[in-house]
């Protein structure tokens, strides 16, 4: 279903993958918008087991467009280091595939919101953080983008593993 990557040797391990997910705290989310016209927004997020969490507005252009088609992609540029005598970059990318879902169930919303407020206030009192998500219960969405299909690339000058280490 999804295509095959054409440089395979430039291709990243599952494993590299996901540490870039969880590294990261910022993408790129591509959905179909208004009028046939693609939809890509930066946001923060949090991945945990195979799935990205992020938080939407409850009204707006991108909730409307996952209400239309729940299928998107996510983009995360890891590297991207210019070569100026080369005319190039050296890169690390990945892209997630998959399907959002606004999360319903308040149990599940809940763990959502706190795996995000550990990854952005990893410092923050317990207590304050518990009392900021009931304060802001209502007005919380979070949507969860479970992962189809996942892949990396990188430049054919970071294959080497030692390079790969921030």
């Amino acid at each position: 279903m999804f295509r095959e990557m054409r440089r395979s040797k430039q291709i990243m391990s599952s494993e590299a993958c996901e540490k870039i997910l969880n590294q990261n705290t910022s993408g790129v989310l591509a959905l179909s918008g208004d009028n046939g016209y693609p939809y890509a927004v930066p946001l923060s997020y949090v991945y945990s087991n195979g799935d990205i969490y992020f938080h939407c507005a409850i009204e707006g252009h991108k909730i409307d467009a996952i209400k239309s088609c729940n299928k998107a992609s996510f983009c995360i540029i890891d590297k991207d280091t210019i070569v100026p005598g080369e005319y190039t970059t050296y890169y690390r990318s990945v892209v997630a595939f998959g399907k959002i879902h606004i999360l319903e169930d308040a149990e599940d919303k809940m763990t959502a919101i706190k795996k995000l407020a550990d990854k952005y206030s990893p410092f923050e009192n317990a207590e304050k953080t518990l009392r900021t998500i009931n304060s802001s219960w209502e007005r919380f969405c979070i949507a969860r983008l479970s992962i189809e299909h996942l892949s990396g690339k990188q430049a054919k000058e970071l294959i080497n593993p030692v390079l790969f280490e921030k």
